[in-house]
């Protein structure tokens, strides 16, 4: 039997127990009992044993990184020896290529800079529990005598906040109590200037429900997030919460941050310190023994453990819940919600979430928050704050900037279908209009589609746009909303289109009659529903989730042939799983070698379009001018070079974002300038993407050669080659856009941008041998072009 999903994140338990009492704790005061029985601490060979099964993991599915967190009990108990001794087994155990993120959750009640040196020594970063304010924190975590333990937290935040120690905090975890203030307890997490905000729902099931107080009404713990949600948006979201912001991704169809929502496969063992293997601690608080698999790192793998029918259980998606979250209009948000919180004596796992009135309430409200559609006449407003400006003008650009940019993206799609289908007053445009009324987060959805401004750009050009492309906006939009519709669609090479879902295979037609509701999809015999396994002759888009990231392959849009090279077609089940498994790779090195580029990825890419092989030996990629959030790439041999290329191209696309917002240079320019990259002359606007794109190229090969930092060989000599001229290029290249005498003074500041950011670059030492090359090479290049020019 294969195993569904490979382990990409382990719960190391070094200390079984705690020196707080905390009454909300799972581990001691809800159902599960097995803490009595295990050892207090790690032993050696439990940890060299965890270690070896961790690697051999990793090795087995060639894992580009794991994600380790060393908890309890409180494991700060288990004291610096036995956590330096954890973390060096877990680096030595790990295959070659297999970066290692640990963490460690603690209480902070024993953080000190003896714990901070070591975990600046191991690379440990640190999560932090605290409630609220004093009488928040004390409503449930004191010491076991009733003394409170607020000081000694909040002197552990002050020692993490040092800039000697910063870089280690990883943000605070905080369980809701109704009878705090929510306005108070944020507050008082945000004074301790975290990166991150958790809020974490109190467990409870079936059999125990969570506390509501009398008078709260029936969704008390909705209505506290909420309250914060009003405040923290009012203040320009000052600090990531990580509940809000999954569900935003998940009601735009993209990963959770969280395991409480959203659909992902749970990915996640837990190690207790007698080596039993569990699944996730928040099992412990069903029923005695729940989290228990039978297993243990002497003597099975994790493979054994993936196999387990409770992780397959939690690995099934939508199929793995109740009949009635399956019919919930929420549920690809809201997922069930924990899968500890269905448990109900009889019944298992089988139930709602026992907070899902809480959970129906904030997904609705946040949805009808965010999701009314922007109104922005061209031009007129500028979205982008100068802070964001700034960030793009280094050719960076966070989640907040890259988000502002997507924003004005869908503005300009809604005006540009606004243009296209108005003025004919069609039943499809009737239906988009009733959409927007009664559900634009749907709508939005689908305008945001890349290729909807793509189709929408060539119709109003005269270029290949026809109306039958707004009948399929329209149903995909009025599927997506569930409502009752009923439209003529065009049926294209005997395919029926649903920008944004999928396609039905309808042989022999050129027209068919799409109806929908709530329930599905209906066109003559075949009833689909879009977002489940169906029809035989449904292709759905198929979107790959990762860790903070979720991006479709379109491989079935008509419109997706939107770039410069042909595109490839529908995939196998074979070819999509290569895809998948590249991109998951891919993601981890972006995440570790280009952190700074990868969160604005996630923000803005959320379509990659696989194209057609290019010639042989040649990587092909391309973004298109009109397709705001995707490109189109043919898949590499290796998951680095996609990792490079989805960096370079993105840079495309945020860059043309921006030329659509603000003028960084003087459109009556005709001149063309030379590109070191290319043998043909470039127009300015053409220099200034090459650019800004290949920002990301010398950083790219930067850490390459870090990562090859006294090592020998092919691989770390082409590395350093490689960085020597995409840096020289590019340097040459922001000279000469610097030199040309047409850009604005944002265009000017936007050089002076990636000249910064190249800064960093520059200073990687290759060799001189390596440099010297380089600067022969790119001379040679010049030579070679000026002599085609004609220029001296």
């Amino acid at each position: 039997m294969s195993v569904p999903v490979p382990f990409s994140q382990f719960v190391l338990k070094v200390h079984s127990r705690c020196d707080l009492a905390c009454d909300h704790c799972y581990v001691y005061e809800h159902a599960d009992t097995s803490w009595r029985g295990r050892p207090r601490a790690a032993a050696d060979e439990v940890l060299e044993r965890a270690a070896g099964r961790i690697g051999e993991h990793a090795a087995t599915h060639r894992l580009p990184a794991v994600h380790v967190v060393l908890h309890g009990g409180e494991p700060l108990l288990a004291g610096p020896a036995r956590l330096r001794r954890a973390a060096e087994l877990l680096r030595a155990a790990l295959p070659q290529g297999c970066a290692l993120d640990l963490r460690i959750h603690t209480n902070g009640v024993l953080l000190s800079r003896r714990f901070c040196d070591l975990f600046v020594e191991q690379d440990i970063k640190v999560g932090i529990s605290l409630d609220g304010d004093r009488a928040a924190n004390d409503r449930h975590r004191t010491f076991s005598d009733g003394r409170s333990s607020h000081a000694k937290v909040l002197a552990a935040l002050a020692l993490l906040r040092e800039p000697k120690y910063r870089h280690l905090y990883a943000g605070l975890l905080c369980t809701i109590d109704v009878a705090n203030d929510p306005v108070a307890v944020y507050e008082a997490l945000v004074a301790e200037q975290p990166p991150r905000i958790d809020f974490l729902l109190p467990h409870a099931t079936w059999d125990h429900p969570p506390v509501r107080p009398e008078g709260a009404g029936p969704t008390p713990h909705a209505d506290w997030l909420l309250t914060i949600h009003r405040h923290w948006t009012a203040q320009g979201r000052p600090v990531p919460v990580r509940i809000f912001d999954s569900v935003h991704r998940t009601l735009r169809g993209r990963s959770s941050l969280t395991e409480s929502l959203g659909l992902d496969p749970a990915d996640l063992v837990v190690i207790e310190t007698d080596g039993t293997l569990e699944q996730a601690d928040s099992l412990k608080t069903a029923y005695d023994g729940a989290p228990a698999t039978g297993f243990d790192v002497f003597a099975h793998s994790l493979d054994d453990v993936a196999r387990h029918p409770g992780m397959v259980e939690r690995q099934s998606g939508l199929a793995g819940l109740s009949e009635q979250c399956r019919g919930c209009p929420v549920v690809r948000s809201c997922g069930g919600g924990l899968y500890a919180h269905r448990y109900r004596t009889g019944g298992g796992f089988d139930h709602p979430s026992v907070y899902c009135g809480d959970l129906l309430k904030l997904i609705t409200t946040i949805r009808d928050r965010v999701s009314a559609p922007v109104a922005v006449p061209a031009r007129a407003r500028q979205p982008l704050t100068d802070e964001h400006l700034a960030e793009l003008a280094r050719g960076l650009g966070g989640a907040g900037a890259v988000g502002a940019l997507a924003g004005a993206q869908l503005a300009l799609s809604r005006r540009l279908v606004t243009a296209v289908g108005a003025s004919g007053n069609s039943p499809a445009w009737q239906l988009l209009v009733e959409t927007d009324t009664r559900a634009p987060a749907a709508l939005d959805a689908v305008l945001a589609h890349p290729y909807t401004r793509a189709w929408a750009v060539r119709s109003l050009g005269g270029d290949g746009g026809d109306l039958g492309t707004l009948d399929e906006l329209a149903a995909a939009a009025a599927a997506r909303a569930r409502t009752e519709f009923e439209l003529m669609l065009p049926v294209r090479s005997g395919r029926l289109h649903l920008p944004t879902l999928g396609r039905l295979r309808l042989d022999g037609r050129t027209r068919a009659v799409l109806r929908g509701d709530a329930d599905g999809l209906y066109c003559g015999e075949h009833t689909v529903r879009w977002d489940r396994p169906g029809d035989h002759l449904w292709q759905p888009v198929r979107r790959v989730a990762l860790t903070g990231w979720t991006v479709a392959l379109e491989d079935v849009d008509p419109q997706r042939d939107s770039h410069q090279w042909p595109v490839a077609e529908r995939l196998a089940d074979a070819e999509f799983l290569d895809w998948a498994g590249a991109l998951r790779e891919a993601w981890e090195l972006l995440g570790r070698d280009l952190p700074e580029y990868a969160e604005g990825i996630a923000a803005g890419l959320g379509t990659v379009t696989p194209l057609a092989p290019g010639p042989a030996g040649r990587d092909i990629s391309a973004a298109a001018r009109q397709a705001f959030g995707a490109v189109g790439i043919a898949r590499p041999t290796t998951s680095p070079v996609l990792a490079l290329l989805l960096a370079h191209e993105f840079q495309h696309v945020k860059l043309g974002a921006v030329l659509d917002l603000y003028d960084l240079y003087d459109k009556d320019d005709q001149q063309l300038y030379y590109a070191p990259w290319r043998p043909d002359p470039r127009p300015l606007e053409g220099l200034l993407q090459g650019t800004y794109a290949h920002l990301a190229v010398a950083a790219y090969w930067a850490g390459r050669v870090r990562a090859f930092d006294g090592i020998r060989g092919d691989a770390a000599t082409t590395a350093r080659l490689q960085l020597a001229t995409w840096r020289a290029h590019t340097a040459d290249a922001i000279g000469t856009l610097a030199d040309s005498g047409s850009l604005t003074a944002l265009g000017l500041r936007f050089v002076e941008g990636m000249r910064e950011t190249l800064a960093s670059s520059l200073a990687v030492p290759v060799g001189a041998a390596t440099e010297r090359a380089a600067k022969e090479a790119v001379a040679a290049g010049l030579a070679a072009w000026r002599d085609a020019a004609g220029r001296p």
